[in-house]
C-alpha cells in the first residue's frame, strides 16, 4: 500500500470548503482526471452514499466509491476502485483566522501484482498530481465559481 499526504490553505470558512467537496459531483471541476461523477444513491450525502465517476487519464475507465466518513466541516472520506488500485481518500480541515487548513490523505492499494511492483515508482507523480489538483480546488473555491 502506497500513501501519501497534500495540504492546502483554502481563505474560505470550513463548512464551505466542506460542503463543497461533500458535494463529489463538483469533482470534475478541481479534478482533471474525471470527466463525470454522479451521485448513484438516493437521499442526502451522508456515510454509505455510493457513487459513479467516469475517469479519462491514464486511461478511460469507469469507478466507484462510497463515503466512509462524513463529518461536517471536520472530516470526509471515501473509499473505492480509483484507476487501478483499491483507494479510501480523507479530507481533514481545521478552520483558521478565516481560511480552512485541508489535509488530504492517499491509500492507494494495487489491484494488480505487476502494480504492486510499480506502486512506489508512481506514488510520488500521483502525489504531485493530487497537489495540482487540490491547488485548482482552492482557486475554484476562493474565486467563488461555484457549480
Amino acid at each position: 500500500m502506497q500513501t501519501f499526504q497534500n495540504t492546502v490553505t483554502i481563505h474560505r470558512p470550513a463548512d464551505e470548503v466542506f460542503a463543497f467537496l461533500a458535494d463529489f459531483e463538483n469533482i470534475p471541476m478541481w479534478n482533471y482526471a474525471i470527466e463525470e461523477t454522479s451521485k448513484a444513491s438516493a437521499g442526502s450525502v451522508r456515510v454509505g452514499t455510493r457513487y459513479r465517476q467516469t475517469r479519462s487519464i491514464p486511461a478511460r475507465s469507469a469507478e466507484e466509491f462510497e463515503v466512509t466518513v462524513f463529518e461536517p466541516a471536520s472530516r470526509l472520506a471515501i473509499h473505492g476502485q480509483i484507476g487501478p488500485f483499491q483507494a479510501t481518500i480523507s479530507y481533514e480541515l481545521e478552520a483558521a483566522a478565516g481560511a480552512t487548513t485541508l489535509v488530504n490523505t492517499v491509500e492507494l492499494d494495487p489491484t494488480q501484482a505487476k502494480l504492486r511492483l510499480l506502486a512506489p515508482l508512481a506514488a510520488p507523480r500521483i502525489k504531485a498530481a493530487v497537489g495540482q489538483n487540490l491547488g485548482k480546488l482552492r482557486q475554484v473555491l476562493e474565486n467563488g465559481r461555484r457549480a
